[in-house]
């Protein structure tokens, strides 16, 4: 449900012009997507074995890793060599894959923003407190929700939170949203 689904129906429902309109290109919902679902996932018991569910959780350990690492180097606090000690000792990589991961979130012919690293998370947090807003709320059943999430596609979470809530919009109206404190505790 992730990547080839959101680019699938992107085309589908021709939403790709939003990937240029107020920062709609970011990963906020390109990558947090993907990482919504494997919460999702992980919350229905996806995950047969303790080694699997052991494996999910090294991946969301990962990507909030990344968080730290990617905003210490771009803060100039950490060096590059740092941030690959940090993914050793702290996330259990090998020294090679942390290596290859520096190196690809640093690579300036990548393009990655400094943010880039942070959307992973941070996106899949924002689509869960709109998930508890709307969906926890009852006000839309889980189908619609997802359905109308893949059918507006990629935008801004919080421009995708008015268009699911059907907020009459207005020219100096405010579009922050504190999505962390609406999510429910586990």
């Amino acid at each position: 449900p992730g990547h080839n689904l959101v680019g699938y129906t992107g085309s589908r429902f021709g939403a790709a012009y939003r990937a240029r309109l107020g920062g709609g290109g970011t990963p906020f919902f390109g990558e947090g997507w993907p990482v919504y679902w494997e919460t999702i996932l992980f919350d229905r018991g996806f995950h047969d074995t303790p080694e699997e569910r052991v494996g999910a959780l090294f991946w969301l350990m990962h990507r909030s890793a990344r968080i730290i690492f990617s905003l210490n180097f771009h803060m100039g606090i950490w060096s590059p060599q740092e941030c690959i000690d940090f993914l050793v000792d702290k996330v259990g990589h090998e020294r090679d894959n942390a290596t290859a991961e520096v190196r690809r979130s640093f690579d300036p012919a990548a393009g990655y923003s400094p943010l880039y690293q942070a959307a992973y998370l941070l996106g899949a947090l924002q689509l869960r407190g709109l998930r508890a807003e709307l969906v926890d709320s009852r006000q839309m059943t889980e189908r619609a929700f997802h359905d109308e999430i893949m059918r507006q596609g990629s935008m801004p979470i919080g421009w995708l939170r008015l268009a699911l809530t059907k907020q009459k919009l207005t020219r100096d109206m405010d579009v922050d949203w504190k999505f962390y404190g609406d999510l429910p505790a586990r």
